[in-house]
C-alpha cells in the first residue's frame, strides 16, 4: 500500500481589488521581514494583474510566493482584457485563483469554465487554487453537499495527473466578507466530502484550504481539523502582521 506523505500547510492571501504601489511596498516588505516566524507552512499572495512586476521584484528570493487572481482559458488572440497563463509565467507566478465566488457571481463563470481555467494554468506550470462553495440560500436549504459535488465534477474530470498539481479551496459564500465563519466542524464536514472525492480519484495528497473570514483569532481552531490544510485569506491578507499570524497558526 502506498504511503501518503503529510500535507504541508498552505496559506494564500487574496488581495482582491485592493492595492497601490506605495501600500503594496509596505505590505510586501512586511511579509518578507516577518516570514522567519513562520515554520513549516507555504505562504503566497495573489494580487491584481498590474502589480505582478512589483511583487516579483520584491518577493523574488524570499519565502513568499506570488500569483494572480484569474486566468484566461485562451493561449493568445483577440480576447480584449484577458490575461493568459503564459503571461503570468513571464512574471514567475506560481499560483492563480480560479472560480472564486465573486468571479462566479459577477462574471457568470460556470463550473466547466472554472475547470477549463485550471487546465490552462496547469498547462503553463502554474498551480490553480480552485474554489468551490455554496451561497447562503443554498446553505439554508441544506444543499451544500449537492452544490459542492456539482462544482467538483468537472474539476475531478481533469484526472489525477493534472489535479495532483492543483489546490482546492472551500469558501462558503455566506462567510466571505460577512464576518461569519463556518465553525471548525462545519468546515471539516465539507472538507471531508472534498477529500473523499480526491481519495477516490487517487490524489488524497491534494491540499484543501478553507476560505471565509479567516482571521488570526480563528485560524488555529480551523487548522486543527484533519482535512483543513490551510487558508485562502481575504481581508486579513492586507495587513502583514495579521496574515503572518494566520500562517504561524
Amino acid at each position: 500500500m502506498d504511503t501518503v506523505l503529510p500535507r504541508k500547510r498552505l496559506v494564500i492571501g487574496n488581495w482582491k481589488m485592493h492595492g497601490g504601489l506605495e501600500a503594496n511596498a509596505a505590505l510586501l516588505g512586511g511579509l518578507v521581514a516577518g516570514m522567519p516566524q513562520v515554520d513549516n507552512c507555504d505562504v503566497a499572495v495573489c494580487i491584481p494583474f498590474p502589480y505582478l512586476a512589483q511583487a516579483s521584484a520584491t518577493l523574488r528570493g524570499s519565502a513568499v510566493a506570488w500569483g494572480a487572481q484569474d486566468v484566461s482559458t485562451h493561449d493568445q488572440g483577440a480576447f480584449t482584457g484577458e490575461v493568459s497563463a503564459a503571461m503570468l509565467s513571464d512574471f514567475a507566478c506560481q499560483w492563480v485563483i480560479v472560480g472564486h465566488s465573486e468571479r462566479r457571481q459577477y462574471h457568470g463563470e460556470t463550473d466547466q469554465l472554472v475547470a477549463d481555467k485550471a487546465a490552462a494554468a496547469l498547462k503553463s506550470g502554474i498551480a490553480p487554487v480552485i474554489c468551490v462553495g455554496e451561497t447562503a440560500d443554498e446553505h439554508k436549504a441544506g444543499q451544500t453537499q449537492d452544490i459542492i459535488t456539482r462544482q467538483l465534477a468537472p474539476v475531478l474530470a481533469l484526472g489525477p495527473d493534472r489535479l495532483s498539481r492543483a489546490v482546492l479551496a472551500y469558501e462558503p459564500v455566506w462567510a466571505i466578507g460577512t464576518g461569519l465563519t463556518a465553525t471548525p466542524d462545519q468546515a471539516q464536514s465539507v472538507h471531508a466530502l472534498i477529500r473523499a472525492g480526491l481519495a477516490q480519484l487517487g490524489v488524497p495528497q491534494v491540499r484543501v484550504l478553507y476560505g471565509g473570514s479567516v482571521k488570526a483569532s480563528n485560524a488555529a481552531s480551523l487548522f486543527a481539523m484533519s482535512d483543513i490544510d490551510g487558508a485562502l485569506v481575504g481581508g486579513a491578507s492586507l495587513v502583514a502582521e495579521e496574515f503572518l499570524r494566520i500562517a504561524a497558526a
